[in-house]
């Protein structure tokens, strides 16, 4: 890892695919191991990272008073008071009443990552200001997917806006990828398994590994909680964990 920590875009090209879960997971599982890890959502105005880590009560920054040094940025960092290690950069939802820019924002970043070993971007869906803030910001990318093609046709899409831009690609992921039965712990291919795999495989990329559905990830969310950080175990915390190592050793690279 460089001295100002791993920059890592979260992304797929639609919505619904699992990169907030993705985020909070691997990002309580990397600070569990012993890292700093800054999250970031940069789907600006949407505070769907800070429920998926259970901090949707605290406050917003407006995005000028950091910027232009009316409030430190250590204000706008916020740590997770059950997950050592684990923090999260407030997302600016105004500048003053006028848009964040892109430039801004990947300033901002640059300012704040060095103080990290990892910093993990929840890229919003769709190719816009949000995708290209979070690829222009960052190291590297994840790309997240479901098994159906439907979801493998947007991520192809984004995957072909990764390469346009050149932004290097450190694996795949498949979420969704199976039911996990909590009665007896068997499987069923609910909506498919394999498609992220075979996409790896297809574009000689690094296929990272697979989040199974986990009727355990429902109690996570109603408690507010990453599921990591639940004390029971469950397929999906273990598929967490697995990916953090992947993670790891796909960066070392």
């Amino acid at each position: 890892m460089t001295s100002q920590g791993t920059c890592i875009a979260v992304v797929s090209g639609k919505g619904g695919t699992g990169k907030t879960s993705f985020v909070s997971g691997v990002g309580t599982a990397l600070a569990q191991s012993g890292r700093r890890v800054l999250c970031l959502d940069c789907d600006i105005g949407l505070r769907n990272l800070d429920l998926a880590l259970g901090l949707s009560d605290r406050a917003l920054m407006d995005f000028s008073d950091v910027a232009q040094g009316r409030c430190p940025l250590s204000a706008a960092v916020v740590e997770h008071p059950k997950v050592s290690g684990l923090y999260l950069l407030t997302a600016p939802v105004s500048n003053r009443g006028r848009p964040v820019t892109e430039t801004q924002m990947i300033s901002l970043l640059q300012e704040v990552r060095r103080r990290f070993d990892f910093c993990l971007l929840d890229a919003p869906a769709g190719l816009g200001t949000g995708f290209r803030l979070a690829t222009c910001g960052a190291d590297r990318c994840v790309v997240v997917t479901t098994p159906q093609e439907i979801s493998l046709a947007d991520v192809r899409k984004a995957l072909d806006f990764l390469r346009l831009v050149k932004a290097p690609v450190l694996g795949i992921v498949e979420n969704m990828s199976g039911l996990v039965c909590p009665h007896c712990g068997g499987e069923i291919d609910l909506f498919r398994k394999g498609g992220g795999e075979a996409l790896a495989k297809q574009d000689e990329l690094t296929f990272l590994g697979a989040i199974p559905l986990d009727p355990a990830t429902v109690v996570a969310a109603d408690l507010g909680r990453p599921i990591v950080a639940l004390d029971t175990d469950s397929a999906a915390k273990a598929a967490f964990l697995r990916l953090a190592d992947s993670v790891t050793e796909a960066v070392k690279k």
